[in-house]
């Protein structure tokens, strides 16, 4: 892999490419803000969703930032009840109009719950709208291995980029694997949220990535980010506190050795290791 900084980025199957470092939005109840301070510190991508209800507030934040449209790549995602071929057509439009933007970089379908038939209307809706030039990029998150060979067993172009949770507790091998094979780009969401487990007894089990942290005189989430950018993730942090955004980019300095890389894969837990939905076996 060639050296990394933070305006390192990744090339997508669709002919783009996306800025590899990302800044989640989920639950962020300052979003203009804190995107504004994201742009400030660097970051160029912003990860948002129909569902977070934030869309306009990132758009506002694009407006204000002084930066050009096409430096900043924009993600969303298609929420459950707009899935369907008609339904996604409507909800992308309602998107570029609260993003106040033409177009959208990187459009996913969030999750796979609305079942085969309707994956795949929603799948082809936004393909029609990459032809038209309102998505430059289609891909899906929370989608396992059976739901993307869907995808190619329809004949249909494969996404671009798949989404999921991934950190050292739960590293989806299986996932990856196919993901990489494929040409799929992995992105990694809750890339630090496991370091503050809901499960007390899990804070033992991060003995490991704090030796790591202590070698490198670095944050534990520093490491996290690291070791996820060096398995080619591309890792989506959130945070609104200004302190927190400038240290999520600060893993450019370090670099982890493979005795630390198999340290920080050996925590691996399995389906276990979920602190979110992770809902990649649905049917």
């Amino acid at each position: 892999m060639a050296q990394l900084t933070l305006s390192s980025t990744i090339p997508l199957s669709s002919g783009y490419v996306m800025p590899r470092l990302g800044f989640g939005v989920y639950q962020n109840y300052t979003t203009e803000e804190s995107c504004l301070e994201a742009f400030k510190v660097g970051y160029r991508h912003v990860d948002s969703a129909q569902a977070y209800r934030n869309e306009a507030h990132v758009g506002e934040a694009v407006k204000k930032s002084g930066l050009r449209r096409e430096d900043i790549f924009l993600t969303t995602k298609c929420i459950s009840k707009y899935h369907g071929y008609e339904k996604t057509l409507k909800g992308v439009d309602e998107s570029l109009k609260k993003f106040d933007v033409e177009y959208i970089d990187l459009f996913l379908i969030h999750n796979p719950h609305s079942g085969k038939d309707l994956r795949l209307a929603t799948y082809k809706a936004l393909e029609e709208c990459r032809t038209l030039g309102k998505i430059m990029s289609v891909g899906v998150s929370n989608y396992g291995v059976k739901h993307i060979e869907e995808i190619r067993q329809a004949d249909m172009q494969l996404p671009s980029v798949n989404q999921i949770e991934l950190h050292p507790f739960c590293q989806q091998r299986d996932i990856v694997e196919y993901c990489q094979k494929h040409g799929i780009v992995v992105q990694a969401y809750c890339p630090v949220r496991f370091l503050f487990p809901r499960d007390q007894d899990l804070l033992n089990e991060l003995e490991p990535l704090l030796a790591v942290a202590g070698k490198h005189n670095k944050e534990p989430a520093q490491i996290a980010l690291r070791w996820s950018l060096q398995k080619g993730f591309a890792p989506l942090p959130k945070s609104a506190q200004p302190a927190r955004i400038l240290s999520n980019t600060q893993v450019y300095d370090f670099v982890l050795d493979e005795a630390d890389m198999l340290k920080l894969d050996s925590m691996d837990r399995g389906k276990d290791g979920a602190i979110s939905w992770n809902p990649v076996d649905v049917e």
